[in-house]
């Protein structure tokens, strides 16, 4: 391989690195600047609320909602049948509040129905934590034997981390669906506010394809850089 390709895959190498991360912060600083404006926006109710009465009208009077420590640390947890929601969330009136509650009620919600890629993603959780673990684990073996194999065992574990992306993105987005149709459907929020409700939501599912996005990214990269070693 000559020095000018040679020189020409190391720019592509380092702006496909330096997008992914461009890509990355723009999806945080878009969520962030969602949150912080919707947290200022008052409603009727608060998270815990919203959370707990669209759980019950579902008949998911079992799932219980607890508070969390940290921000944006939100989530539904299957296994335990708990919407867990960080402090603002669970304790404000606000269109951030009740926004990103009755999304995890939505997952909620998925859960009870038997949504198939809510399925098929919590059987990939242990699939892409073994993945992850091993490739790693190899990736420091051949760094110290100076192998150059490292980098096929990290497109490998990218490519899991990709895979686990792209079935999230359409249990985030359905859940996401789902919470703007609870929301409306049981007077939470008013008309005027769902344009609010989706802003904030868009923003947060944002993250999820940006992450998607740079992941592709990175695989690419690390396949140039494994072609330049042939």
């Amino acid at each position: 391989m000559n020095l000018a390709l040679l020189g020409l895959e190391n720019v592509i190498t380092i702006s496909l690195f330096v997008v992914s991360i461009v890509i990355t912060m723009y999806a945080q600083f878009k969520i962030k600047t969602a949150y912080g404006m919707y947290k200022k926006v008052r409603t009727k109710y608060t998270g815990l609320a919203v959370a707990r009465e669209i759980l019950d009208k579902n008949g998911l009077s079992d799932v219980k909602v607890v508070q969390v420590k940290g921000e944006l640390s939100d989530h539904y947890d299957p296994t335990r049948k708990v919407v867990r929601l960080s402090e603002h969330i669970y304790k404000e009136n606000t269109i951030a509040a009740v926004s990103v509650a009755a999304h995890e009620v939505g997952h909620a919600i998925q859960d009870k129905e038997g949504y198939i890629f809510m399925r098929i993603r919590a059987m990939l959780v242990p699939v892409v934590k073994l993945v992850t673990y091993l490739g790693y684990f190899s990736i420091i073996i051949a760094l110290l034997a100076g192998i150059t194999g490292y980098l096929m065992v990290g497109i490998y574990i990218l490519l899991a981390t990709f895979i686990f992306q792209l079935v999230t993105l359409p249990v985030e987005f359905d859940a996401s669906r789902k919470a703007k149709d609870q929301l409306l459907k049981h007077n939470f929020i008013e008309v005027n506010e769902k344009s609010r409700v989706d802003k904030m939501l868009s923003a947060a599912a944002l993250t999820y394809v940006a992450a998607m996005i740079a992941t592709l990214l990175n695989i690419l990269r690390l396949l140039i850089m494994l072609r330049g070693r042939d």
